[in-house]
């Protein structure tokens, strides 16, 4: 039994996009419709839509401001209406998630997390608190923190953040509505974790670093919200010699596959994961059809994978063989300008 799915696309409106915009991933025939733009906004770089499939939050940039811009999905169609944006000045965000009554960024310029309230409406409320991060790297990309991703453990318990400038990955708590720091995974310096997903099981995760191009297999303790390692694994061909910034990580519904993009060598990289110690095996690359793939996401139904390639301003269908994991190019693809991140309704 086919069936269709809502998906939207997250942007850059630094040229000609509009904003948010809306496709039709078709099942049956494996087609994705035009896209129509959903919602006008600047630069809403990257999207999460709330559990209850309500609402749609996503990055916002208003001339020198940056923030967070709150929309319902009004009905099946995955319509939106803006609700409201929270903006302060300086850099946007590029990285959120939402939690019940919680929405979370991460800014990569200005090196911190932001806490915000969701009110009944599912408006966002003023910065409830906001943790700035210290230090850098050894790579000149690290002079000062890059927090790049925010997102909650599987359990619930706690926020998850990847620090691409000071090689980090810290876990926090909240607690009367503050960020509580509770633990701190130092990775290996000049590597820059950008990204993380989590297995189904809930006990393993998954980091992208974008520098060294890495994929790093974690342990994660869900009684202290600890993160220990136990395999890296390149996630670029070998032989590839030319620059490559490594962009998401995203894992298939079944927890037996791990995907992770490729920015230079324009691909996505496929693994398997090991059933008993959560450890992966590279299968192969997949070229993804443009060029700077940003981000990436799998169908609800696990079936299909939907790639955004920024520079080429084009969303390209694969469908992914659920025995192998392997991902074949069909001739379905639509053209979105600056396109960033998918997420399916």
């Amino acid at each position: 039994m086919g069936k269709q799915y809502i998906g939207y696309v997250g942007t850059y409106t630094r040229q000609s996009s509009k904003g948010i915009y809306r496709f039709t991933l078709d099942t049956i025939t494996g087609k994705v419709s035009e896209p129509e733009v959903a919602a006008e906004v600047g630069s809403p770089t990257y999207l999460v839509i709330s559990e209850d499939r309500k609402f749609l939050y996503s990055v916002a940039q208003q001339e020198k401001f940056g923030g967070v811009a709150a929309f319902e999905i009004t009905n099946d169609a995955g319509e939106l209406k803006p609700l409201n944006t929270e903006v302060e000045e300086g850099a946007p965000p590029c990285h959120l998630d939402v939690y019940g009554d919680h929405l979370l960024t991460g800014n990569y310029h200005e090196g911190r997390v932001n806490l915000y309230d969701i009110n009944h409406e599912g408006r966002v409320e003023p910065v409830l608190d906001v943790c700035n991060h210290q230090g850098n790297g050894p790579h000149e990309r690290q002079e000062k923190p890059h927090v790049h991703f925010t997102g909650l453990t599987p359990d619930q318990k706690y926020v998850v953040v990847a620090d691409l400038g000071t090689d980090e990955v810290v876990t926090y708590k909240i607690e009367n509505s503050v960020l509580k720091r509770v633990q701190t995974l130092h990775v290996k310096p000049g590597t820059g974790p950008r990204h993380i997903t989590f297995h189904p099981n809930g006990r393993w995760a998954y980091l992208l670093t974008e520098l060294s191009t890495e994929v790093i297999v974690l342990d994660y303790d869900q009684q202290t919200g600890s993160f220990t390692e136990k395999q890296t694994i390149l996630a670029k061909p070998e032989d590839f010699e030319g620059q490559n910034d490594a962009s998401a990580i995203h894992i298939s519904p079944d927890g037996r596959f791990v995907y992770a993009g490729n920015r230079g060598h324009d691909s996505i990289a496929v693994f398997r994961v090991d059933e008993t110690s959560g450890k992966v095996t590279f299968i192969e690359c997949t070229p993804t059809g443009g060029e700077w793939p940003r981000d990436f996401c799998l169908d609800p139904s696990g079936a299909y994978l939907v790639a955004a390639n920024q520079h080429t301003d084009n969303l390209v269908l694969f469908a992914r063989d659920q025995e192998t994991g392997k991902l074949t190019q069909l001739d379905s693809e639509i053209e979105v300008p600056e396109a960033v991140c998918v997420k399916f309704l």
